[in-house]
């Protein structure tokens, strides 16, 4: 099973304790902070990936550093994942629980691509015209790129909507010269 298949089924039993409480928002901000941590104390990513160190240590720590903070059933998550040594696909579960979360909510996740920083006025407008478009809760992303001039870029999934400037100026870029007859010079 590859890395991300465990990751799935890690964040598939994470969600099924999350809707036991009904805390399924509550357990991805727990599972946020604790890779945000991993990610920015290497000190401590390293402390959890060293096999010098017991796991009686290891899982010590855990319930010390988060055992107050999060419910007993998420820091018992947490031990279990670090039993299996899977510590080091914290990340790619908190993608995959993310993705199973918004997916039970009727979420869709979508990355929008500006050439200017939208103000709240727009990204509202946006937010409203893709829920209506993609007939789901749609939580967008806003990303600025100026090289695409003017227009916007979304990406839902793997489908691209590109109405950039750029992408019309290569689409008519493309069609002046297939259009052109042969022979005929430029």
């Amino acid at each position: 099973m590859g890395r991300t298949a465990v990751a799935r089924t890690y964040a598939d039993a994470l969600l099924d304790l999350a809707n036991r409480e009904d805390a399924g928002a509550e357990y991805l901000e727990y599972l946020s902070e604790v890779t945000g941590v991993i990610r920015s104390e290497p000190g401590f990513r390293a402390f959890l990936q060293t096999p010098a160190i017991s796991l009686d240590e290891k899982k010590t720590a855990i319930r010390d550093a988060f055992g107050g903070r999060y419910p007993e059933l998420f820091v018992r998550f947490l031990l279990v994942v670090l039993e299996k040594r899977r510590q080091n696909l914290l990340s790619g579960i908190e993608e995959a629980y993310r993705a199973m979360l918004d997916d039970q909510s009727g979420r869709v996740r979508a990355r929008v691509t500006l050439s200017i920083e939208p103000d709240e006025g727009l990204r509202e407008e946006i937010a409203s015209a893709l829920s209506r478009v993609l007939e789901a809760e749609v939580v967008p992303e806003f990303v600025v790129d100026d090289s695409i001039i003017g227009g916007m870029v979304v990406k839902v999934d793997d489908r691209v909507l590109d109405g950039s400037i750029r992408r019309s100026l290569q689409v008519l870029r493309r069609e002046l010269i297939e259009g052109a007859p042969s022979g005929a010079k430029s």
